[in-house]
């Protein structure tokens, strides 16, 4: 018994008071707010009690279970599923006024982070040797590429992109599964051929970068990215070829990569522009929505209107106007934060996502094994790529791709591939627990 309590992830438990409290203190506002009432009764806010007995029964079961890994990425993470959770009840009179298939929103969302807690247990359980991973890379870029193929064929069109695979009952995003196939298939592709790609060799006066080793992984990239510029979406395609890039210069240290890498980026931006349509009306909204303000434009602008209605503290959460941005679930999440809890609300969930990167490096830097180092690299970088595409996109410091952000935005597959990653870095901090 004394055993266990040594075990006892103290640290972990006292940062998820945080999220708990601001789960419970969220939910009853917003309902308090909705139903315009000042009664109450707990059964009125048991999905916050719901999620907070989920994080406190996963801590309970590292400790238990006796993980030694790192006690604060999941208390960052439960921060921001729990925004995430209150956005998605903020948001259901929207919905119920559109016509949402769910009675509520926020139930749905706790499905979700129930059935992403199990993902992350199952990673943590099924993984006990991250080697397994590494030994079939080739078995999962295979996998990867296939789903992409069978999206690309059979693939539902949602807003000009092909993007889901329907079930009937429910529909997945592949994309979101094949962005973790890929790091893993480059962390275990980066880590074996290493100093055979860190190296050179010689053509009479000049000397070049190892072609011939690059090409698979070169390959497996572009063969992703053309199939996701035929889907039209575009912010994937961003995604991808930014985790190449980052893993590429991580495990080499060549600049040569990364000018290389920025200079095809710069071609292929203004190739897409002259040739898709799509990636046009992104570059005019981003530089003046106002050409086009009742349809292209429309939704940016509302955008823009919603952050400067925010000021310094917000309206208060219940008191904003979220229905005047279309996809405000997803894209323009960020908008309805910066309406309703202001710039510092803003500044706080910005600061989440860099502690969540922070740790994640912070993960890659302890690992002593090459490819869980480049692992965990990738997936943060996962993290941080998608965080700055997204909220970049919202304030217009780059075109809005259409790209979810993590733990927040609505989305199942989205919040389950977020706690499979999770999951993975969590595995990651702790190499030796359960590996027998």
């Amino acid at each position: 018994m004394m055993g266990r309590l040594r075990q006892f992830r103290l640290t972990e438990v006292q940062l998820l008071l945080v999220p708990s409290l601001m789960a419970i203190v969220g939910l009853l506002t917003i309902f308090l707010v909705q139903t315009g009432e000042r009664a109450w009764s707990w059964s009125d806010i048991w999905v916050s009690l719901a999620y907070v007995a989920f994080l406190f029964g996963m801590s309970l079961w590292l400790s238990i279970s006796g993980f030694k890994g790192d006690q604060v990425l999941f208390p960052i993470v439960a921060m921001l599923a729990g925004l995430g959770l209150l956005v998605t009840e903020r948001l259901h009179p929207v919905f119920v006024d559109r016509g949402g298939g769910w009675t509520n929103l926020a139930q749905r969302q706790l499905l979700f982070l129930a059935i992403g807690l199990g993902l992350l247990w199952a990673m943590m359980v099924v993984v006990r040797r991250l080697d397994w991973l590494r030994r079939y890379k080739y078995t999962w870029a295979f996998g990867g590429v296939l789903l992409m193929l069978i999206t690309l064929v059979i693939g539902q069109e949602t807003y000009g992109a092909r993007l889901w695979l329907d079930f009937g009952f429910f529909t997945v995003e592949p994309d979101e599964i094949v962005k973790v196939i890929l790091v893993v298939f480059f962390a275990a592709y980066l880590d074996e051929y290493r100093d055979l790609i860190t190296g050179t060799y010689q053509l009479g006066p000049v000397r070049l970068p190892p072609i011939p080793y690059l090409m698979p992984m070169v390959g497996m990239w572009l063969l992703s990215v053309m199939i996701v510029v035929f889907q039209n979406n575009l912010g994937t395609a961003l995604l991808f070829f930014g985790i190449f890039l980052t893993m590429l210069y991580v495990a080499t240290g060549r600049l040569l990569y990364v000018v290389t890498g920025l200079g095809s980026f710069a071609v292929a931006v203004v190739v897409s522009y002259q040739l898709f349509g799509r990636v046009a009306i992104r570059a005019q909204n981003w530089i003046n929505p106002w050409v086009d303000p009742s349809d292209t434009g429309f939704q940016q602008i509302q955008s823009d209107y919603a952050m400067a209605a925010g000021h310094l503290f917000g309206t208060g959460l219940g008191y904003g106007h979220p229905q005047l941005i279309p996809v405000v679930q997803t894209d323009y999440v960020y908008s309805l934060i910066g309406e309703e809890l202001g710039l510092l609300g803003t500044f706080a969930v910005l600061i989440l996502y860099m502690l969540l990167v922070a740790r994640g490096f912070t993960i890659a830097l302890r690992s002593e094994s090459g490819f869980a180092k480049l692992l965990a690299v990738g997936l943060t970088t996962i993290f941080a790529l998608q965080t700055l595409i997204i909220l970049g996109g919202v304030v217009r410091l780059i075109p809005l791709t259409g790209i979810t952000l993590p733990f927040i935005s609505a989305g199942g597959s989205s919040l389950l591939t977020n706690f499979l990653m999770i999951g993975l870095l969590l595995r990651v901090s702790d190499p030796g627990w359960r590996k027998t």
